[in-house]
């Protein structure tokens, strides 16, 4: 069986590895058809990824076919097009209990903490395997991404009619706008690159779009919002300044949403943090509900994937 290894930062090797194991009574045997190139293979491939060892096979982002089940496996079948839940949790901790698998105490992510789907086949517990009838293997590979979006917008509990802003045009900023968009915001992203913008008003209908190089940034939010800025403001750029500089454009009584994270530590005023009573959260990976979710809401119709594939290898 072939393997694509990251061996080290900036060194890939194709190998030949062993077949997979046999499956166990509650797993699957998976092929891997379509794997999703994500910012984390990007930032481990350069070696910077935090929580990230070596040697390891990336992909995490994959669209599958079923080829063999153990015998309790119900959810499945030999022949399912599937999407992969990546988060290996141990089912027992106190976030596994309290419904909170994505971030469980002893979480192995596959492609980062252990090995992902850069292989031809491998085995993983059938439960996390979300299988569509409808949905194409292109499409499979895209629910983990969108499931980075739609649970942070589940985590911030957005009203319609509310302003949100996103910061950060890429893709899981333009995941998070698509769930926001879903939920009846008044969606606002702001990026640097004019080209992230254009696709967000062109592909998504954004309607408000700001561009940090050009633009005031707190003059464009005031005139935007009418001078009361945005109520939730999701940061999706991984960058310490950007992070750290969102504080200041969140609401009186507003919520501030990190999805993206970096290798270091986040600052903020505290008079300034506590003056208008801001909430701060954080959100990582994603829910089963929210596969669930988006594989419904593609089979609907109501979310085209088609623009989100740029390029193939």
């Amino acid at each position: 069986m072939k393997s694509i290894i990251l061996t080290e930062p900036g060194r890939l090797n194709l190998l030949s590895s062993s077949p997979p194991p046999s499956v166990t009574p509650t797993e699957a045997l998976v092929r891997v058809h379509r794997i999703g190139v994500c910012g984390t293979d990007i930032h481990a491939f350069a070696g910077r990824q935090p929580f990230f060892s070596y040697p390891r096979i990336l992909g995490h982002e994959l669209g599958v076919e079923v080829l063999e089940v153990g015998a309790d496996v119900t959810n499945v079948v030999p022949g399912d097009r599937c999407a992969v839940e990546p988060y290996l949790n141990c089912r027992t901790c106190v976030a596994c209990r309290r419904g909170k698998p994505n971030c469980c105490s002893a979480l192995l992510v596959m492609g980062v903490h252990a090995d992902g789907g850069m292989r031809e086949a491998f085995t993983l517990p059938a439960r996390k395997l979300h299988p569509s009838a409808k949905l194409t293997l292109d499409q499979m590979a895209l629910v983990e991404t969108l499931g980075i979006g739609a649970h942070a917008v589940g985590r911030a509990h957005i009203q319609s009619g509310e302003f949100v802003l996103v910061i950060g045009a890429g893709p899981i900023g333009l995941a998070t706008i698509q769930f926001a968009v879903e939920a009846g915001a008044q969606v606002i992203a702001l990026d640097v690159n004019e080209e992230r913008l254009a696709f967000c008003r062109e592909q998504m209908g954004v309607a408000f779009t700001v561009n940090a190089v050009d633009e005031s940034v707190m003059d464009r939010l005031a005139e935007i919002t009418g001078g009361d800025l945005p109520t939730a403001v999701f940061d999706a750029t991984g960058n310490s300044k950007s992070m750290m500089g969102a504080f200041e454009y969140v609401a009186h009584g507003g919520r501030l949403i990190f999805v993206g994270l970096f290798q270091g530590d986040v600052t903020f005023n505290d008079p300034n943090f506590h003056k208008r009573e801001l909430t701060l959260l954080s959100s990582r990976n994603a829910l089963p509900e929210d596969f669930t979710l988006i594989i419904g809401l593609i089979e609907a119709g109501r979310i085209d994937t088609t623009p989100w594939i740029t390029h193939r290898a």
